[in-house]
């Protein structure tokens, strides 16, 4: 069946523009031309035509309430809706990526205290009693005490660090930027979900917005398609003509059910990223009208990522936690002075030797580190060498920041540019779809001509819906590459 028809086609398409000449050429020269047949009944065609309109009308509806039902059994009840600020605040409040790089930001804020107790002072309560056979000597095992006394003591043990020649200050100070660097990263997260938000918030809506032009499609191919088959039931369109209206007709229905689907995967991805306990098919509202400038250049941009953008300072406040650790881990071979105390009673105990009444004695001791295998030599190397690599990766981050901000500006000014474009293409289509459409009535051309006509105005309008998007997500991620909070 495909070969004849396109036999016919390609005669057609030939054998036409001989026809319109040979007929013009008879209309100028005043040959006369052939009577044509008696036109049939215009109440019955006309009856057809508005019962086509009806036609498409209900077919355009089944569709919708087939895409609604499959929507809500995919993304839950629809009904509400949603901008795209609630949606970035939703997203904030609960995505579990935020909650984790926060809780993690706490417990490095802890880490800062667990560094800062070896500058104060220890303090123990020790209660001690021993049964023993009375003044017997250890024989093997031990060396800490030569007799072992029926004793009960109670006391206090005091010990302060006095000076470490700061090993002690880099290492809390290594944590404190490791605190900040880990409230960073948990801002840089934020920003990660907020532009993840955005993104799928603008795939979500063309997406939406795809299926508004496909229903539009589908109404108009049902419309042309049954006001050709009224035509062809009176005999003034040829069975072809009907032939490729069908074709048309099941291709708009087949764009409606992958847009319906394209939609419907968007709005799962959005629920997800929302991180809501149920999911919900969101009516969106664009709110973003007049569209916002971009810079004339990327220099400005640069500029504010440099100074704004999380994860370079979370970069950064690492590549200096490196240094002061570095520091430290140098410092141990240096010498450690410490204050030791002790006081208490010894209410239980032979006389002999026991005070009844208190113990208790005080002094100093000096550490000072001679060989330990080249283990704090080996440990100075190891965190210098790890602080030159952090110095490395936040340059090869500053290098790929300044790419990411041009590649963003690129982007949307191109965006942007496309807007202007898609648009008037779009009012060029519509206008080649109403000629061609008139010319077709007519009968100064064929089905063909106005199926592309129709082809490329779907095209024109699904191109200017996408070019808006396009850019109102290009926005997004030049907000995400300077570092702007939402």
């Amino acid at each position: 069946m495909t070969k004849p028809l396109s036999f016919l086609l390609a005669a057609a398409l030939v054998l036409q523009p001989a026809l319109q000449t040979t007929l013009l050429g008879q209309q100028t020269t005043g040959t006369p031309q052939p009577s044509l047949p008696p036109a049939p009944d215009a109440k019955p065609v006309g009856q057809a035509l508005m019962d086509a309109q009806n036609q498409a009308a209900q077919v355009a509806n089944a569709f919708d309430a087939d895409a609604e039902k499959r929507a809500s059994q995919v993304n839950g009840p629809g009904g509400k809706t949603l901008t795209r600020k609630e949606a970035e605040q939703l997203a904030i409040r609960n995505n579990p990526h935020i909650s984790q790089y926060k809780l993690l930001a706490l417990a490095q804020n802890q880490v800062v205290r667990e560094t800062r107790s070896a500058l104060l002072p220890t303090l123990a309560i020790n209660a001690t009693g021993v049964g023993a056979e009375q003044a017997s000597r250890i024989s093997s095992g031990t060396l800490d005490s030569s007799r072992m006394l029926n004793h009960m003591g109670v006391g206090v043990e005091l010990t302060q660090l006095i000076y470490d020649f700061g090993h002690t200050n880099n290492l809390v100070a290594t944590s404190a930027l490791q605190a900040k660097a880990a409230s960073a990263n948990s801002i840089a997260t934020l920003d990660e979900i907020v532009l993840t938000t955005d993104v799928a918030f603008y795939n979500t809506l063309e997406a939406q917005a795809t299926v508004r032009v496909a229903k539009q499609n589908l109404a108009a191919r049902q419309a042309v398609r049954d006001q050709i088959a009224a035509l062809t039931a009176a005999k003034l369109r040829s069975d072809l003509d009907l032939s490729f209206a069908e074709v048309n007709l099941s291709q708009a229905k087949l764009f409606l059910l992958d847009a319906n689907n394209l939609a419907d995967v968007a709005m799962a991805q959005l629920n997800r990223i929302l991180g809501l306990p149920t999911s919900n098919n969101y009516k969106l509202i664009d709110e973003s009208d007049p569209l916002p400038e971009i810079a004339l250049t990327p220099d400005p941009l640069l500029q504010q990522a440099m100074q704004q953008r999380p994860d370079l300072q979370a970069y950064n406040f690492t590549h200096q936690a490196d240094v002061k650790f570095s520091k430290a881990e140098r410092d141990q071979l240096l010498p450690t002075v410490s204050a030791l105390g002790i006081l208490g009673a010894t209410p239980a105990g032979s006389s002999q030797y026991y005070n009844p009444d208190w113990y208790g004695a005080a002094g100093v001791n000096v550490q000072i580190p001679v060989f330990n295998g080249f283990l704090f030599t080996a440990q100075t190397a190891q965190a210098r060498l790890q602080a030159r690599a952090s110095d490395e990766r936040t340059r090869n981050l500053v290098e790929r920041i300044q790419r990411d901000v041009k590649s963003a500006w690129l982007n949307a000014n191109t965006a942007r540019q496309k807007m202007v474009v898609t648009a008037e293409l779009l009012k060029e289509a519509n206008m080649a779809l109403d000629l061609a459409q008139t010319r077709y009535n007519l009968g100064l051309s064929s089905i063909v001509e106005l199926s592309q006509a129709e082809y490329q105005q779907t095209q024109a309008a699904i191109q200017d819906t996408n070019a808006r998007f396009s850019y109102e997500s290009d926005l997004a991620a030049i907000r995400y590459q300077i570092g702007v909070q939402p």
